[in-house]
């Protein structure tokens, strides 16, 4: 996930790296299921994967299995929510967000069933499953149903404040994890979550990058890099939730910095680089230089999860390259 360039930096920044954040998840729902029984995990096969296997051990009435089924995931959770409980529709992002894409649209969204629907494994997470496992499409459907939340956490933090601040929004919510290991991103006292608010990790107003999920740290090391070796100063803004959107936030970003970079996993269409292309249009500022880094429109190269981020630029050398280059500087990073 990090190359030993970027690993060195994140150690010099003062970074610890922590858990994954399914494993924070996993035990912040145990959290709450302690506390009320109300609090239900619906799987599809899929408690072991998300890491909810000590939980169905210690709360067996609070988890209920359905199998390889996640059209019926998805309805039957809306049930549940209809009936009061508070629930967690667990199932790996590639699967929930496509095959049971018309249950999350009527029975969730439509009926304002207050179901968190958790994608586990997300991204390219998977890495060497390839295409048919890899999520880079939940963003731009999800998005575009109305009444949803959509929400990938950066670090360990905001994946234990997203699972609270889900548990108590009693709306529909999409929780995006994938399955790497995650620095800390810290701020928290300064930069709280909030479901909706980006937090801005650091400042500055030669070049922004805007990134969310597991991307997230790879703009903040490639801030550092670039703040090093060519004194130039990135802004780093940690869009966790991608709908509702920060356009605020953003907006000033375009307008204090001279280009705008954004940082996903996930395909180019229809994810956070739209998002913030069409938020800086719309607001009149088209002034900076803009540029997306995210998964191409093809099929991906087979490989980890760090291979295919290093593949397409999504590392700290490839976006301070990018930087550069928006910069108009052509020095190579290495």
């Amino acid at each position: 996930m990090y190359s030993e360039a970027a690993a060195s930096m994140a150690s010099e920044l003062g970074l610890k790296k922590g858990k994954a954040n399914l494993e924070v998840f996993a035990a912040t729902v145990e959290e709450l299921a302690s506390k009320d029984r109300n609090v239900l995990a619906v799987v599809s096969d899929s408690r072991g994967s998300g890491k909810l296997g000590p939980f169905s051990e210690r709360y067996p009435e609070q988890l209920i299995e359905l199998g390889i089924a996640e059209q019926n995931l998805v309805g039957v959770s809306a049930g549940l929510a209809s009936a009061g409980k508070t629930v967690f529709a667990v199932s790996p992002a590639c699967f929930l967000s496509a095959r049971s894409l018309e249950q999350i649209k009527n029975d969730v969204a439509y009926s304002d069933n207050p179901v968190t629907l958790v994608g586990i494994s997300a991204g390219v997470s998977y890495g060497a499953l390839g295409t048919t496992h890899h999520s880079l499409h939940d963003f731009a459907v999800l998005r575009a149903i109305n009444n949803m939340n959509v929400v990938a956490p950066a670090d360990n933090y905001e994946a234990r404040e997203a699972v609270k601040a889900a548990a108590a929004l009693k709306k529909p919510v999409f929780l995006r994890f994938g399955k790497a290991p995650l620095y800390d991103l810290g701020f928290e006292a300064e930069q709280p979550f909030r479901i909706g608010k980006a937090r801005l990790l650091r400042n500055g107003g030669d070049v922004a990058f805007v990134a969310t999920g597991e991307a997230v740290i790879h703009a903040l090391l490639a801030a550092e890099w670039l703040k090093r070796n060519h004194a130039l100063n990135a802004r780093v803004l940690d869009v966790h939730s991608i709908k509702p959107f920060d356009t605020e936030t953003v907006v000033a970003a375009a307008k204090g910095c001279r280009a705008v970079i954004t940082v996903e996993e996930h395909l180019v269409n229809g994810g956070l680089g739209e998002a913030c292309a069409a938020a800086i249009l719309e607001s009149g500022h088209a002034g900076c230089r803009f540029r997306r880094v995210a998964i191409p429109d093809e099929y991906t190269v087979t490989g980890s999860q760090a291979d295919i981020f290093r593949h397409y630029g999504i590392s700290m050398e490839g976006l301070a390259q990018t930087a550069l280059s928006l910069a108009e500087n052509n020095v190579p990073v290495s």
